[in-house]
């Protein structure tokens, strides 16, 4: 049990943590253009997102994926810029229940995985419990994720509901801005 409250603390940090703040910025992007009346489109991304990152982070622990590190970190950002882009583009909402958007979350969280994956296996060593350890470290990952959204939600809350801004006017704001960071981290980590 030691273990596992030990990978699933380190999990949180690792999302929580502003050094790598490139998985704050892809929750962000996913989700800051929802409300919380939108708590139901929110649950289905961050859903998506998770099976994509939980499956590649099993795999790329288990070394059945090997993608250069390079390259991932340089893809990583470039989730971010698309899914701030679409949020830009995009003038409604998408009424349909199954959108592009969750198909992107999906694909983009096995990208997102395998980013997880070199911090974790750089955690574990030679140990032998994997499956246990790479369990409590999504879990600490899904935790962090959680915290994530709902600090966005509650800010969203504050500057559309409280400050009157307009709903499409934020998303541009936030997308926009978003969008900028998420470029030059990808010019910044371009792999060749």
């Amino acid at each position: 049990m030691q273990d596992f409250s030990l990978y699933f603390e380190l999990g949180w940090q690792h999302i929580l943590d502003w050094q790598g703040y490139d998985h704050i910025l892809f929750v962000t992007a996913l989700c800051g253009v929802y409300l919380i009346a939108d708590w139901r489109k929110i649950l289905v991304l961050v859903t998506a997102f998770t099976i994509g990152h939980s499956v590649t982070l099993a795999l790329s622990v288990f070394d059945k994926i090997l993608i250069p590190s390079q390259w991932i970190e340089f893809l990583i950002p470039v989730t971010i810029f698309i899914t701030a882009f679409i949020n830009i583009i995009r003038k409604k909402p998408f009424k349909k229940k199954f959108n592009l958007t969750y198909i992107l979350a999906l694909l983009f969280g096995l990208i997102h995985g395998m980013g997880f994956s070199n911090y974790l296996k750089s955690l574990l060593g030679k140990s032998n419990n994997v499956v246990a350890e790479l369990f409590a470290f999504n879990i600490g990952l899904e935790f962090g994720q959680i915290i994530i959204v709902f600090s966005v939600m509650l800010f969203s809350i504050l500057v559309v509901q409280v400050a009157k801004v307009q709903k499409r006017e934020w998303n541009l704001f936030l997308s926009s801005a978003i969008f900028g960071i998420a470029v030059m981290m990808a010019i910044d980590r371009w792999p060749l």
